[in-house]
């Protein structure tokens, strides 16, 4: 069974409350996710005001068995319990969804901030980029604001690495545009219990 690893986190409140986990995902694993996502995915483009990219929910996919360990019980429960413990969060968080993002060349993710009323709280990434350099574009941004002007800090989409952050107005982020290659994310978003459906 594969679970992920939180042995390297690194957390920070700048410019919101994040942290950043170095080999969360073995490389073989990573690897093997990785290859499934790119030969097997039922990916369907979805197009919105600030970006446009290709999605699935793993939750409600049939999934290989190179990548269905991603999405069990066992692995969400570790994602959610880091969360809470990262976060300070006293209550049970509810899974909302373990999204799948691929962005392809030209495309980007514009600055906003996730927040939703209500509807979602904390969010976790893990990234699937087998050699990705910063000159392939894809770059994670955070902001102090809504204005491009307040970049605070650039995340590079490492193979197999995990960032994870509480959704709120000020968690203002954005992906630079991809230059050359695919880009592959996944993505876990919690809400806290009653929180809308």
């Amino acid at each position: 069974m594969t679970l992920p690893s939180f042995d390297k986190v690194r957390s920070s409140t700048d410019p919101f409350p994040h942290f950043r986990v170095g080999g969360i995902l073995q490389d073989d694993e990573a690897d093997r996710a990785l290859h499934w996502l790119r030969t097997s995915a039922p990916w369907a483009l979805r197009v919105e005001s600030f970006y446009e990219q290709h999605e699935f929910s793993l939750i409600t996919s049939e999934l290989g068995p190179e990548i269905v360990d991603l999405a069990s019980p066992e692995f969400i429960t570790s994602v959610r319990s880091e969360l809470r413990r990262q976060f300070d969060v006293k209550d049970e968080l509810e899974l909302v969804d373990v999204g799948a993002h691929r962005l392809t060349s030209g495309q980007t993710i514009r600055i906003h901030n996730d927040f939703l009323e209500g509807r979602e709280s904390h969010r976790m990434l893990i990234q699937l980029n087998d050699g990705w350099t910063a000159e392939q574009g894809g770059l994670l941004m955070l902001f102090g604001d809504d204005q491009p002007e307040s970049l605070r800090h650039v995340v590079i989409p490492t193979h197999g690495s995990g960032f994870a952050f509480e959704i709120s107005p000020r968690s203002h982020h954005a992906v630079s545009s991809i230059r050359d290659g695919e880009r592959y994310t996944l993505v876990y978003t919690f809400r806290r219990p009653g929180e809308v459906r």
